[in-house]
């Protein structure tokens, strides 16, 4: 098939901004494609067929690949392959079917206008999305570039910032980049009044921490205090071990099994935006402690599942990793289990009772692994002085599906 489908990046300078091949494109093309602002950027008078994006997208992704055989050119903003449309193409129509030629983005032009590394940013988008996104790249010394959803936008993350105990935060509002009507505010979030913010901005930030934050790091092990349960909490020692033995990988799906507060898969999660999970847990009033959890601490896309783990594990998407913090002696557990990993995919499990060890050593004898005895001891006052208290000790059970 040849290369009926063109995807033709354009700034804020409109049609004289575009190189002569992206300029081709656009004036070869039969259909043309794009929101009312890039399309009101085409010649008065010009006649060609053309589509405005529709909500839901898909709908117009559905329209494009009705008219495959004509001549389609899509005008879209920026870099179509940062966090564009031709990300959502390239999952429908083959790309060699489909010529981008992208043009700056507006992470590019930011970097250009504040002399930031672009390699060196935490880059996201909130247009469409929850603001908790935001918590995971908040830390001392972070520099954020992100694609802003509107004009209300901007508050919104100072007041995030705010709250999160980073209210020295610098923020640069970066308006209509690349036009005649480009302008840049500044401000600290604690000041931020700013109520005429344009609607297509891009927003910098220089996160400044106040002094008595307390650190969220990516990595596994997240103070206890962070997550808000009812007991049911793997404790800070034995998830960061917990994590280590599931080893989180960019793009993998994690099942955690008795979820509790869901801090084994907000954690995995959290150790990079395309590693997926899915909270399983039938304890109904535990639902909100994880849902909570997710959006406090940057994981809104957390899937959670309310039911038994015997009727709700069939037909979900195969695990490469699964966590098993409770129901372990429950009827056909680990057979269900297993016959879903994908080979090569982890299962770690957690046991604290006789009768959950037991399980675990019949697994370890059914499939190896490795058994690991866990026992930690906190210091705590005893009278004026220090005293070790032992928490409960966990037996671990780790394998690898070969």
């Amino acid at each position: 098939m040849h290369k009926w489908l063109s995807v033709v990046g354009i700034g804020e300078d409109g049609l004289p901004g575009l190189s002569q091949v992206a300029y081709s494109l656009v004036e070869k093309a039969e259909v043309l494609v794009g929101g009312s602002r890039h399309l009101s950027m085409l010649p008065e008078g010009d006649t060609r067929e053309k589509l405005i994006w529709s909500s839901p997208i898909a709908t117009s992704v559905e329209d494009i690949i009705q008219r495959r055989g004509q001549s389609v050119c899509i005008l879209a903003s920026g870099d179509p392959m940062c966090f564009g449309i031709g990300v959502t193409l390239t999952r429908r129509i083959p790309i060699s079917e489909i010529t981008i030629i992208p043009a700056p983005s507006s992470f590019s032009l930011a970097c250009s206008r504040l002399g930031w590394a672009l390699q060196e940013v935490e880059i996201l988008t909130l247009a469409a999305r929850p603001i908790s996104l935001l918590h995971p790249v908040i830390y001392p010394g972070a520099r954020l570039l992100i694609l802003s959803e509107g004009r209300n936008t901007p508050a919104i993350v100072a007041q995030t910032l705010v709250d999160r105990g980073y209210s020295n935060s610098k923020i640069t509002v970066l308006e209509y980049m690349g036009g005649e009507r480009e302008r840049i505010i500044e401000n600290v979030a604690a000041q931020w009044k700013t109520t005429k913010t344009a609607t297509l901005n891009t927003i910098a930030v220089e996160c400044i921490a106040d002094a008595d934050i307390l650190q969220l790091p990516r990595i596994a092990g997240l103070p206890d205090i962070a997550y808000h349960h009812d007991g049911q909490l793997t404790k800070r020692e034995v998830r960061a071990i917990t994590l280590a033995a599931l080893a989180p990988i960019p793009g993998q799906m994690l099942w955690d099994i008795g979820a509790g507060c869901g801090s084994i898969s907000i954690e995995w999660m959290r150790t990079h935006p395309r590693c997926w999970a899915i909270a399983i847990e039938k304890n109904y009033s535990r639902l909100n402690y994880i849902a909570d959890n997710a959006a406090s601490l940057g994981t809104p896309n957390l899937r959670i599942i309310h039911g038994e783990s015997s009727t709700v594990l069939k037909g979900l998407q195969p695990p490469d990793a699964i966590f098993l913090g409770g129901g372990i002696t429950g009827e056909g557990i680990f057979d269900t289990c297993w016959q879903a990993l994908r080979t090569g995919g982890r299962f770690v499990a957690n046991a604290v009772t006789v009768e959950s060890e037991h399980k675990l050593l019949e697994w370890h004898n059914q499939v190896g692994g490795s058994l690991t005895r866990i026992a930690i001891q906190r210091a705590q006052p005893v009278g004026k002085f220090l005293g070790w208290k032992p928490m409960l000790p966990v037996t671990q059970w780790a394998v690898v599906k070969e």
